[in-house]
């Protein structure tokens, strides 16, 4: 466990798996915790196809092993904090071009630079971490699309020892993680047990709000509206909410309002997903802006460029 000014030093970890996500191995390594990774495959099993990260996997493994944890929708002053007292972050951020979200490790800070350290899954010539550096401005507007949360994962004395603004909701922010494993083992109604719960235990819980809201537009429900402009009262920066908004908004053939929606999510980060500007064009087609339409398909390619619909897109920007 090292520290020079505002970054900690960590080990470099390759080994990853769907149940023991990279940022949690990393982390317990760090506190000198080597989790079993046979145990992750053997758990893994239960989620066959699935290709993301399981979160509260990795981190009910590590809790096995000796470590605590705490969720919290956290802010730029107290990430800074626990930087500064030793202990590594984990944070959700906006995922790379098509994929929802990721997990990534904060080992410091440059407020010279005003730069945010991350860790990067590549070791120099020595075999040593290296770092990358997101400008501070960014990374915070990236990390408050998705509510600013943050996971700590430490020995308990540590954990103890951190005064965390939001501690009294931890428990509410956790349920919205058993929530979404639920999700993906298709088990629905015990998804939406969790996150009410959650709401109950924290009502202004934005998180839990817009898996709620997630789940109701996945029934084709009205009620996901509900949840998401609630969210959104909360948290206005929530991509993720305006695009679920807009999604359900196209199925209902509201194109106005989707439209609206849609707007507003890439206002908020123009280059998370390029199936935005697809349903969009969509979209303003129907509505005879085929101007707009054709500069919406143009990004869409800007954006995935080896989307495999790309002839049939080209022909469709030829057409408009």
């Amino acid at each position: 466990m090292e520290q020079e000014g505002h970054e900690l030093l960590l080990p470099l970890v390759e080994e990853e798996n769907i149940c023991l996500p990279l940022p949690v191995n990393v982390v317990s390594k760090y506190w000198n915790i080597d989790l079993p990774m046979a145990e992750a495959i053997e758990t893994a099993k239960k989620y066959a196809g699935f290709n993301g990260s399981i979160l509260i996997e990795g981190i009910e493994s590590a809790e096995r092993h000796g470590l605590i944890c705490k969720i919290v929708h956290s802010s730029m002053d107290e990430l800074k904090k626990i930087i500064d007292s030793g202990v590594p972050l984990i944070v959700i951020l906006p995922g790379i071009p098509e994929v929802t979200q990721h997990a990534s490790i904060i080992t410091g800070y440059n407020d010279e630079e005003k730069t945010i350290l991350h860790y990067i899954q590549t070791g120099n010539k020595e075999g040593e971490m290296q770092e990358g550096a997101i400008p501070e401005n960014i990374f915070e507007k990236e990390w408050s699309e998705e509510g600013k949360l943050m996971i700590i994962l430490a020995p308990e004395d540590i954990v103890s020892s951190i005064k965390l603004e939001n501690d009294s909701f931890n428990k509410s922010n956790r349920l919205c993680f058993e929530s979404e494993r639920q999700s993906i083992l298709k088990n629905h109604s015990e998804a939406i047990t969790s996150l009410k719960q959650a709401l109950e235990l924290n009502q202004n819980n934005s998180t839990a709000l817009h898996l709620l809201g997630t789940i109701m537009n996945e029934q084709k429900s009205s009620e996901c509206i509900n949840f998401y402009e609630k969210c959104l009262e909360l948290n206005d920066r929530s991509y993720l909410t305006y695009n679920g908004l807009g999604n359900f908004y196209l199925k209902t053939n509201d194109f106005k309002k989707a439209e609206d929606c849609y707007t507003k999510a890439i206002e908020i980060n123009p280059k998370r997903s390029a199936k935005i500007y697809k349903n969009r064009a969509y979209l303003r087609e129907q509505q005879n802006k085929n101007s707009d339409a054709k500069d919406d398909l143009k990004n869409y390619l800007k954006y995935f460029p080896k989307a495999p619909d790309r002839g049939v897109i080209e022909q469709t920007i030829h057409e408009l």
